[in-house]
């Protein structure tokens, strides 16, 4: 699947892909709008990966401060809301291996 492909998905869909990973499932709620779907699926994450989604996610929410912790237990540079939908496509670039 392409970064494109699980956009579409977004915006054609109910639910993501069965066949996609829990990261993949977190990014893709987080775009749908499913805030606490999406944090309570990258809770389970316990992976730097799941750090970046983490991340993402508390600066969707407006929490910068809690947005940087989980970049730095990512060991990715810290990102301002501006920065949101570009994060979002890197993070699903490196999720779906594109």
């Amino acid at each position: 699947m392409t970064v494109e492909e699980l956009l579409e998905s977004v915006l054609r869909d109910d639910a993501p892909p069965d066949d996609v990973s829990a990261e993949a499932r977190a990014l893709w709620h987080a775009k749908k709008g499913n805030w606490d779907e999406s944090h309570e699926i990258a809770q389970d994450i316990h992976s730097r990966m799941g750090s970046w989604i983490h991340a993402l996610l508390h600066l969707i929410e407006g929490d910068q401060g809690n947005a940087n912790y989980w970049f730095h237990k990512a060991q990715k540079p810290v990102r301002k809301p501006a920065d949101i939908e570009s994060e979002w496509r890197v993070i699903a670039a490196e999720v779906l291996g594109a």
